[in-house]
C-alpha cells in the first residue's frame, strides 16, 4: 500500500532535512506522499472524517515543528504514524469529540461482478480479523497495509523492540489460524456439525470467531479439510480505504505555514510532547502528571542496525499469512485474552486499558454493506464507584418507598421477504410484550443488510435487505440475523 521502502526510505531522508531547514514545499510533497495513508490510518483509530481530519492536520503541524528531534531521519513515516496515532489517542480522550460522521470509502472503478467478489472477500476478512486481540489488529494492519517495520512498529506502539516482535509473530500466527478457520467457515460449514452451529450469522463476531479458531485447532473433521492458502496482503486488499477530503490539502497547508496561526501551532506541537531520547513521542498518557512520572527509561528501542538486524533474525515478514480493535476480555486467535506485553509506565498491550484505548475495526473504513461484529471504538471500562454509605436508621418523617419495577423488557419479532426481481426487500421487526433493543447481527447468503434501533411494545420498524451479487438467476434464500433473537428468511432471484 505504501509504496517500495528502498525508495521510501531515501524520501523519507531527503524530505525531513529539507523540513529541517524550513522547506515549504518540503511539507507539500510530505503531504502529498503520506496524507492519504494517514487520513486513512487515523479514520480507522476514530471512526469520524472530521476528527480524522483534525488529527491529519495536527500531525503534520506537530511534525513540521518536531521533525529537528528526529534522531533517524530516514524513518521520517514511521515517526509520522507515531504522531498521528499519539494525537488520535488524546482526541478519543475528549469528552467533546466529534463522532458519527464515518469517511466515504475510496471509490473503484469495479464492475458489479468484480463487487460482488469483493464484498465476499471483505466478510472473509472481518471473520478472520475477528479473531485476533486489538493489538495484534493494529499490529497487522500497520504492518500490511501501511507496510511498517518492526522497528517503526515499536516507535509507534511505545514498546521495546523485543516485545514488538513478539507482538508481530502472535499477530502473524493468529491470523494464519484466523483465516484457515474462516476459510471452513466459509466453505466447508456443512462438512463440521460443530462448525454449522457456531456460524450461523455471517461475518462473525469476535467470540464466534475465536471459538472457531479453538475449534478447528482441536477438531479431527476440520483438519482434514483442504483449504487454499490465502495471504495476508490479499486478503487485506479488499479491505475499504477512507477517502481524503479533496479540500482538506488547502486547509492543512495554511494551518501549517500562516504567520497568523503561530501561537496554535505551538499549542498543537506541545500535546505531541514529551519525546524519548530518539525523538519519537511518547504514548499518550490521559494526565501531565501520569506522563511526566512515566519517563522515558522503560523504553529502549536500540541502536537502529542492531535493531533492524534483530527484526530480520527474529521475524518472518508478514507476506504469506491478517476485526475490530475490540476490549480487554477479547479473546485473541488462541482463545485466549490478549496478553500483550505491557509497555512503559504500565502501559498494556491491551486496547482497551484507559491509558491509551485502541480502535475497534480491523479496516480503516467499514463497509456500507458488511455489518460490523466489533464493539465501539469508544468503548473501555468504566471506573466502578465506591458504595456511599447510608444511615443505619431512617427518619420517622421520611417513611421508606419503593421504587417502581422497571418496564418489562420484550422480545422480537421478525417477518421475512422476498425480492422476486428486485434488488431489494424490506423485513419488519416488531418489539412483542415490551420495548426492544436490536440491532442486525448478521446476514447468510449473497444479501447484506444493517441497521439498529429501540422499538416501544407494538411497535415496528423496517430493514432494508439488498443483494450483494450481480447477475442473478434461479431461486436462492438467505437470512438476516437479529439481536436479541431471530432470523427472517429472505428470498431472492
Amino acid at each position: 500500500m505504501a509504496g517500495e521502502p528502498g525508495s521510501a526510505r531515501n524520501d523519507d531522508l531527503r524530505l525531513a532535512e529539507s523540513l529541517r531547514a524550513g522547506d515549504v514545499i518540503a511539507l507539500t510533497e510530505v503531504y502529498d506522499a503520506y496524507a492519504p495513508f494517514l487520513y486513512d490510518y487515523c479514520h480507522g483509530l476514530l471512526r469520524d472524517r472530521v476528527e480524522a481530519a483534525g488529527a491529519l492536520r495536527n500531525c503534520v503541524i506537530a511534525a513540521r515543528e518536531h521533525v529537528g528531534r528526529l534522531g533517524e531521519p530516514d524513518r521520517l513515516r514511521g515517526w509520522l504514524y507515531a504522531i498521528a496515532r499519539k494525537e488520535c489517542m488524546r482526541r478519543r480522550d475528549s469528552p467533546n469529540r466529534h463522532i458519527g460522521q464515518e469517511a466515504p470509502e475510496a471509490e473503484d472503478d469495479l464492475s458489479a461482478e468484480q463487487l460482488a467478489r469483493r464484498e465476499e472477500r471483505r466478510l472473509l476478512a472481518h471473520s478472520a480479523l475477528a479473531a485476533l486481540s486489538g493489538r495484534q489488529r493494529e499490529a497487522i494492519d500497520l504492518s500490511v497495509r501501511h507496510e511498517l517495520d518492526e522497528v517503526d512498529l515499536s516507535g509507534v506502539f511505545g514498546m521495546p523492540l523485543e516485545e514488538t516482535l513478539e507482538l508481530v509473530e502472535r499477530s502473524r500466527t493468529g491470523l494464519e489460524a484466523a483465516i484457515r478457520a474462516a476459510l471452513i467457515a466459509q466453505n466447508h460449514w456443512k462438512d463440521c456439525p460443530s462448525v454449522s452451529a457456531l456460524t450461523e450469522s455471517w461475518p462473525l463476531a469476535p467470540q464466534t470467531a475465536a471459538s472457531l479458531v479453538r475449534h478447528v485447532a482441536s477438531c479431527p473433521v476440520c483438519a482434514e479439510l483442504d483449504t487454499p492458502p490465502l495471504p495476508a496482503d490479499r486478503l487485506l486488499s479488499v479491505l475499504p480505504i477512507a477517502a481524503i477530503p479533496a479540500d482538506l490539502r488547502l486547509d492543512v497547508l495554511t494551518a501549517a505555514t500562516a504567520e497568523d496561526r503561530a501561537g496554535n501551532r505551538r499549542a498543537i506541537a506541545a500535546w505531541t510532547e514529551p519525546f524519548d531520547e530518539y525523538g519519537w513521542p511518547l504514548p499518550y498518557e490521559p494526565t501531565p502528571a501520569r506522563a511526566k512520572d512515566r519517563g522515558t527509561g522503560g523504553r529502549r528501542r536500540g541502536p537502529i542496525i542492531g535493531a533492524a538486524a534483530a527484526a530480520v533474525a527474529a521475524v518472518v515478514v508478514l507476506a504469506g499469512a491478517m476485526t475490530a480493535f475490540g476490549g480487554e476480555s477479547e479473546p485473541d486467535a488462541a482463545g485466549s485474552p490478549s496478553s500483550s506485553a505491557s509497555g512503559p509506565g504500565g502501559e498494556s498491550g491491551d486496547p482497551s486499558v484507559p491509558t491509551e484505548p485502541m480502535p475497534t475495526d480491523p479496516s480503516p473504513t467499514v463497509s456500507s454493506t458488511s455489518p460490523s461484529p466489533s464493539k465501539s471504538p469508544s468503548d473501555s471500562p468504566s471506573p466502578s464507584k465506591s458504595p456511599s454509605k447510608s444511615p443505619t436508621t431512617r427518619p420517622p418523617s421520611q417513611p421508606a418507598t419503593q421504587a417502581p419495577p422497571p418496564p418489562r423488557a420484550g422480545h422480537l419479532a421478525v417477518s421475512g421477504c422476498n425480492m422476486h426481481l428486485d434488488d431489494s426487500c424490506t423485513v419488519t421487526v416488531r418489539a412483542v410484550g415490551g420495548p426492544v433493543d436490536w440491532r442486525v447481527t448478521g446476514t447468510s447468503g449473497a444479501l447484506s443488510a444493517h441497521g439498529s434501533g429501540h422499538l416501544a411494545a407494538g411497535q415496528s420498524a423496517g430493514v432494508t435487505v439488498s443483494r450483494t451479487n450481480g447477475l442473478c438467476w434461479g431461486s436462492k434464500s438467505g437470512s438476516v440475523s437479529f439481536a436479541p433473537g431471530g432470523s427472517a428468511s429472505v428470498g431472492y432471484c
